[in-house]
């Protein structure tokens, strides 16, 4: 299962944005999952004080502008907000590298990520680690710990280019 993606440019990336301060906070989650059905690739929220001092939530999406629209057709739709604001990005993704690492317990994926060459970050794909604690009954932190130690054996037994 190994596969690799270049570090490179994202320049068509767009930053979509909403604030909501009358919207049933339980719609959030189902929200969310609609986004990412649609190919956003990261949605989060941060929470703001709006004029009048009322509480809020600022909902950010990360797309590619080529699904700008359809994005902000689901915002329109399944949200109270009356407008969206929407910024050019550009992302400098890593190297992203996927491999496969037996720990004691089964297999579990494993990211690599490298800067120019050079292993930067590395993490254990997190729901192959709560399958693994589920089934074995042992506390995820092990598990993914564990993930962890055998991906940077792994990442180093390779030559980094």
């Amino acid at each position: 299962m190994n596969y690799m993606d270049k570090e490179h440019l994202d320049e068509q990336m767009v930053m979509v944005e909403v604030t909501i301060d009358d919207m049933n906070p339980e719609f959030y989650g189902y929200i969310m999952d609609q986004l990412f059905v649609l190919g956003a690739n990261d949605v989060y929220i941060d929470q703001v004080i709006m004029k009048k001092n009322r509480p809020g939530q600022v909902l950010h999406v990360l797309c590619s502008e080529e699904i700008r629209e359809k994005i902000m057709d689901l915002l329109f739709l399944e949200t109270t907000t009356l407008g969206v604001r929407y910024t050019p990005y550009i992302v400098h993704r890593l190297e992203r590298e996927w491999v496969k690492v037996e720990v004691e317990w089964g297999e579990c994926r494993v990211k690599i990520g490298k800067r120019q060459g050079k292993v930067v970050q590395l993490a254990p794909e997190y729901e192959d680690c709560i399958r693994l604690a589920k089934e074995h009954q042992i506390p995820l932190k092990r598990v993914y710990d564990r993930a962890k130690e055998l991906g940077y054996q792994q990442a180093k037994e390779k030559p980094l280019e």
